[in-house]
């Protein structure tokens, strides 16, 4: 189903201006490579969590946001306000939804895990209850609810890993929109530059006082057995993720895709 974005204005009680960093910190100093320029844009304040619980609301516009590879829909409440969400694939304008402890088991409904079936896609979810939505949050991304038990849902996120999550966080069902972001191309360089990001260059292209993999002749390799980053860390085969409080939930690791 193919998402038909409205031809209007951002809501601009909803817009704030956002400063570019250029990828400087505080101080001036490059910490993130690569970043700079783009074109000027506004961030959209989007509710993530239960703002308007227990409020029906209405779906006025379905627009882009130039922060995020998903569209977000205009919410018009029964009590006059107006906000952004997450949109579900299946919403177009017209389509009322709700957020509650607990909803009728409909695309773009948002309510606690432990009322929603097995087998149930669900997509803006919380880690900690009413902390808002944490993962699964990507254009045309769903995890499947896989089980209900001990006051946890099991789900099978994305990336095939299987986490638990506690029955209390709320989530909303479906899918998000736009899952055809993955096949965009973007064809050339000058898109890339409008969206903030600068060119890069390879390390082996660099002098060795620049990059652990610069030197050599021509096109030689990295030249290294224990190849390493710009700042001198282990870069190969080395686990970046750290000991995170979460990793007790995980009843399986994501699987490797075969090359």
């Amino acid at each position: 189903m193919k998402t038909i974005l409205s031809k209007k204005e951002p809501e601009k009680r909803l817009l704030v201006h956002m400063r570019n960093t250029g990828g400087r910190n505080k101080y001036g100093r490059i910490t993130v490579r690569h970043r700079g320029g783009g074109t000027r844009s506004m961030y959209r304040f989007v509710d993530f969590g239960q703002e308007y619980a227990g409020v029906k609301g209405k779906v006025s516009a379905l627009e882009y946001d130039p922060n995020r590879n998903a569209f977000i829909a205009l919410v018009q409440y029964e009590n006059g306000k107006k906000g952004y969400v997450l949109a579900a694939e299946t919403m177009k304008e017209g389509s009322e939804i709700l957020c509650d402890e607990r909803a009728e088991v409909a695309s773009g409904n948002r309510m606690r895990l432990q009322y929603i079936p097995v087998g149930t896609q669900v997509f803006n979810i919380e880690l900690i209850p009413n902390q808002g939505g944490k993962i699964v949050r990507g254009a045309g991304t769903a995890a499947i609810i896989g089980a209900h038990e001990s006051g946890f849902a099991q789900l099978t996120l994305p990336s095939t890993e299987v986490r638990r999550v506690s029955d209390q966080c709320f989530a909303t069902v479906g899918m998000v929109s736009n899952p055809g972001h993955k096949y965009v191309v973007l064809g050339k360089a000058g898109r890339r530059r409008l969206k903030g990001w600068r060119p890069s260059v390879r390390g082996t292209a660099m002098n060795p006082h620049d990059h652990p993999h610069g030197g050599g002749e021509g096109k030689t390799g990295r030249g290294m057995t224990h190849p390493k980053t710009p700042w001198g860390k282990p870069a190969l085969g080395v686990k970046t993720r750290g000991r995170k409080w979460t990793d007790k939930l995980i009843v399986s690791r994501r699987k490797k895709k075969k090359k």
